[in-house]
């Protein structure tokens, strides 16, 4: 070959690459069109099932399906005897075959087994099995992410538990019970965090979801029809609001101060004192006392005893049962903060007064009725500056989800409002989405004596998310697809808002705490693993995936199976900022004020604040329900209830509700904030402009020196240099221990101890004025 016929041949070459781009791109084009189709045709399919007619094999034919894609789609079409039909198969995991394929390599004596492939059906053509895609490391090139991991124990390949962890369950936004009314509670909870030793036996890997192949992933891509999150039309009614201490007697009314007589403590006669003071009453706030306990001792667990006290018998008054979509609404009950809910027993249809914990808003802390009173005052007045119509409802949860619905846009996209996504994909962010990291690590990861215990907390941590949120549908990205993005294009997509199925590897020579969660048997139970060569499947969001392959230490080696990538919206960034302006007046407020009460009000309010953003993100993620509820003895309880107490007159019970249709579902939100939230608890940083000024975070202090993570805080054995500005998600000195200091063993021994350092933090404090005044006097002398 000559030189011309060389020069010839590349510009021949040249063209033929431009035919073949052009030619991908078609198919490309074409792929995602069959796709559009494919997903119109299951949800028609799905559609036509609703008849009550609807044969499978017609449908079928029309569709150009087999029966079983048909029954698929379709379950209830399922032509099988029920006698004879098999257990659906459950949403399928990821194949262990395939995991083991790339956890390790095999070793010398031993020869890799080929994997078992499921048969074709006869009228299908058996598809390549997609290679999970290795992410590159986002600091280093790409290669070294792509290397196999060192040779691990077969302890170190199982999915793993971190042998110095404790694992523990997010505290809120559990299921847990809300009445059967369809406003919703809730409520604070902390989950117990256990110690454990080296070897967990009682703990092990858990599956999660994943999203299935073919037409049945269909759903995972879709909304629920005719379900929005619209703007009301209408203005929420005030209830005439009262606060008693129950301890004292004391009543705050209006502008005055009464003291009752409160008998036995009883529902009833705590009404007739209240109502017989302030007439018209529809709200009791206890702010002290928590009659609810009393004669807890007699009963095996506190629920028990608040279920027994909300069904006290009285001759006036009965379980309110409500009316129109709130029928049958019943107690919430609930171990610290449970609400009771009654009426006139000579009109048990007629309105009806709430009897409410302050604790649902703010730990008042020894505030007074009047304090507390003026708290609420506060907080309403810092609302009603940016929401004209502001009504303060029974809850936070309640009154966040009220707020947020007043900002839906009323022109642009989504001025007719926000889409809910389908309940799959619901469930599945349910079940592979956690909320915050509750871990406390144990020797021989930190030492067993402390040299000190710090804590930092992040201040109204979850405001600093929200500017970002998931919009519409999401698209779902392949373990193929991944592969053949380019390096930018995966940062990009992981950098969106998303949440990724990802098998990961922690990296030899590791010796920092955990990224990443790895899920364990229990009640949507998490740990941390961080032990190097240790590997586990799981699901994390884009901020917490992209960490762990760009963090300053060193990647992690993260093979992606699949993903779900929505478009980025602002649908929480107008509240948030709302919300964000009302805590800071108040936070000023609580600093600069002359009298000593209006500042611990203004204290209680900004917490309120904080309570309202929490518990309304908490509200959006919609958890399968237990609803609560009583029956008088003698009738017919609901299917499928347990029985939580009886009593002479009625039956205290809850059962699953499974997911509601609540047109302010959207799970998507609030996955994707805390997945942020987790994030900034291992690496933050502090911006000036584009410049980042400043780093924090557990991944900035010392190898061994973190002792707890618990949502928003952290402890550690010494002080770091976080720079503290006052704003949303900063880090803020909470407490100092001074060591030595034995370590904790388990929850309660480390909030002991907590309590001791904040304390032994704020007499430090308090004497630094009185150290500065006698400094010139001190210079005098020398």
């Amino acid at each position: 070959m000559d030189r011309k016929t060389y020069t010839a041949e590349l510009a021949g070459l040249r063209e033929l690459r431009a035919e073949i781009t052009a030619a991908e791109k078609a198919v490309a084009a074409a792929r995602k069109a069959l796709d559009k189709l494919a997903a119109q045709r299951a949800r028609r399919v799905t559609g036509l099932a609703g008849f009550e007619g609807a044969k499978a094999d017609a449908i079928a034919k029309a569709a150009g399906l087999t029966l079983g894609d048909v029954v698929r789609l379709a379950p209830v079409l399922d032509p099988t005897p029920s006698a004879v039909r098999a257990v659906p198969e459950p949403v399928r995991a990821a194949p262990e075959p395939e995991q083991a394929a790339v956890v390790a390599e095999p070793q010398p004596d031993q020869q890799p087994q080929p994997e078992q492939q499921p048969q074709p059906e006869p009228d299908q053509q058996p598809q390549p099995e997609a290679e999970p895609a290795v992410a590159p490391a986002l600091t280093r090139p790409a290669a070294l992410a792509a290397e196999p991991p060192a040779a691990t124990s077969p302890a170190a390949t199982a999915p793993a538990t971190a042998p110095a962890t404790a694992p523990a369950t997010p505290p809120a936004t559990p299921p847990a019970p809300t009445s059967a009314t369809t406003s919703g509670e809730s409520a604070a909870s902390v989950a117990p965090v256990a110690a454990v030793p080296h070897s967990v036996p009682d703990v092990g890997p858990r599956e999660l979801p994943t999203v299935p192949e073919g037409p049945a992933g269909a759903r995972f891509e879709a909304v629920t029809t005719g379900l929005l999150s619209k703007r009301p039309n209408f203005v929420q009614q005030a209830r005439a609001t009262v606060f008693l201490d129950a301890a004292t007697g004391d009543l705050a009314v209006r502008d005055r101060v009464v003291r009752l007589d409160l008998g036995a403590r009883t529902p009833g006669e705590i009404l007739d004192a209240v109502l017989a003071a302030a007439p018209g009453t529809e709200r009791v706030y206890i702010t002290a006392g928590a009659p609810w306990h009393d004669g807890a001792e007699r009963y095996s667990t506190l629920k028990d005893a608040v279920a027994a006290w909300l069904n006290t018998p009285s001759e006036r008054w009965t379980t309110a049962v409500g009316a129109g979509r709130d029928r049958l609404a019943g107690h919430f009950v609930h171990q610290r903060q449970p609400v009771g809910r009654y009426a006139p027993a000579a009109a048990p249809d007629g309105d009806s007064t709430e009897i409410r914990s302050v604790g649902e808003w703010f730990d008042p802390d020894g505030a007074d009725v009047v304090t507390v009173r003026e708290a609420f005052k506060l907080l309403w007045q810092a609302l009603r500056r940016h929401w004209d119509d502001v009504v303060l409802m029974g809850s936070p949860s309640q009154t966040g989800r009220d707020l947020w619905s007043r900002t839906v846009p009323v022109k642009g996209r989504f001025a007719g409002g926000y889409p809910v996504l389908s309940e799959e994909l619901r469930g599945l962010l349910h079940a592979t989405a956690g909320q915050g990291r509750t871990e406390l690590i144990l020797p021989p990861r930190v030492p067993a004596e402390l040299p000190a215990l710090v804590e930092y907390d992040r201040t109204f941590a979850y405001a600093r998310h929200l500017w970002k949120s998931p919009v519409g549908t999401p698209q779902r990205i392949t373990a193929r697809a991944f592969a053949t993005m380019t390096e930018a294009e995966q940062t990009k997509a992981l950098m969106s808002c998303s949440h990724w199925n990802v098998r990961v590897t922690v990296p030899a020579g590791w010796e920092h705490v955990g990224l990443l969660p790895a899920p364990v048997t229990g009640d949507r139970a998490w740990v941390y693993p961080s032990e190097p060569g240790a590997t586990f499947t799981t699901w994390a969001g884009g901020a917490e995936v992209h960490l762990a392959l760009a963090n300053h230490l060193g990647p992690w080696r993260i093979e992606v199976l699949g993903g779900l990538v929505w478009e980025d919206g602002k649908p929480l960034d107008d509240w948030g900022k709302r919300l964000k302006a009302a805590w800071a007046d108040l936070t000023g407020l609580s600093r600069a004020h002359a009298d000593e009460r209006q500042r611990t009000a203004a204290y209680l309010a900004s917490r309120a604040v904080r309570a309202v953003l929490l518990f309304g993100l908490g509200g959006f993620a919609q958890r399968p329900r237990l609803v609560s509820g009583t029956t008088p003895v003698g009738e017919t309880l609901p299917a499928g209830v347990e029985i939580l107490g009886q009593d002479g007159a009625v039956v205290t019970w809850q059962r699953q509700a499974g997911f509601s249709r609540d047109p302010y579902a959207h799970p998507e939100w609030a996955a994707f904030v805390w997945s942020g939230a987790r994030a900034a608890l291992l690496d933050m940083k502090y911006r000036q402009g584009k410049e980042v000024v400043g780093v924090a975070g557990a991944l900035h202090a010392r190898p061994g020196t973190v002792v707890y993570f618990g949502t928003d805080g952290i402890a550690l054995t010494e002080r770091q240099p976080w720079p503290y500005r006052g704003e949303p998600g900063d880090y803020l000195l909470k407490g100092h221990l001074s060591g030595p200091v034995p370590h904790p063993t388990g929850q309660e021994q480390y909030l002991r101890l907590r309590a001791r350092g904040r304390a032994e933090l704020a007499a430090a404090r308090a004497a630094e004025p009185a150290a500065r005044a006698a400094e010139p006097a001190a210079g005098g002398d020398r």
